[in-house]
């Protein structure tokens, strides 16, 4: 009897988690990312309540990400620097031989600087790759990925992964792309769970805002 009673209430909690991640994930993806760096600094546990919903989503998905991100830098020399924008747990700083500068809102390792994605930390033009995996969150996304391209230098590499449902329309997002001071390298669109684009800084962000460059909310269903 006992048994049964712990497995309902690991059901309970297990519902409640759900319904907990799903709130924080439409705070994050319908607010600024200024909103987000507030919500998680006043409440810290809830970033890892958050981290534990959405690493339970991303096991479902066939390949990782961040493991085709890991990939790619691997082929790369290992003297470029990289920031990782969201970073999460670090496994791409853990993953590669490159300095890796990791920001996030909450630090689920000692290797995190915690700041707002729009600002962070670091010298215009001091980084050779930006990395985005499952990251582009906030409705200020101009803001944040003009942050990438001021961190960026000229010719520098901007890796994006993202979920394939939250792009309603792939061209304008590339095209708005362009005006941040952006060419696309590569897509690839192959998967059903995730985009990769690869894209490479042409230039400073050009002022105005970018019409396209427009992504859906990420909303989980209830399971």
């Amino acid at each position: 009897r006992s048994g049964r009673s712990a497995a309902l209430r690991a059901r309970m909690e297990e519902r409640l988690l759900g319904a907990r991640f799903r709130y924080l994930n439409q705070q994050l993806y319908t607010g600024s990312s200024q909103d987000a760096a507030q919500l998680f600094r006043s409440d810290p546990a809830a970033f890892h309540l958050y981290h534990r919903g959405f690493e339970r989503q991303v096991r479902r998905w066939p390949e990782r990400p961040v493991q085709r991100i890991v990939r790619y830098l691997r082929r790369r020399p290992a003297s470029l620097v990289v920031a990782d924008f969201g970073c999460g747990d670090c496994t791409l700083a853990a993953s590669v031989r490159n300095q890796v500068h990791c920001f996030d809102l909450v630090p689920l390792s000692p290797r995190v600087t915690v700041c707002d994605m729009a600002k962070v930390p670091l010298a215009a033009e001091s980084v050779d790759v930006a990395v985005f995996c499952l990251a582009l969150m906030g409705t200020n996304l101009q803001e944040i990925l003009g942050e990438a391209n001021r961190v960026l230098r000229l010719g520098g590499t901007l890796m994006v992964a993202e979920v394939a449902s939250r792009f309603e329309d792939i061209r304008a997002f590339l095209k708005a792309m362009t005006q941040l001071g952006f060419r696309t390298v590569s897509k690839d669109l192959s998967s059903s769970y995730f985009y990769l684009l690869e894209f490479a800084k042409t230039g400073p962000a050009r002022s105005g805002p970018a019409a396209g460059l427009r992504l859906r909310p990420c909303l989980y269903k209830r399971r």
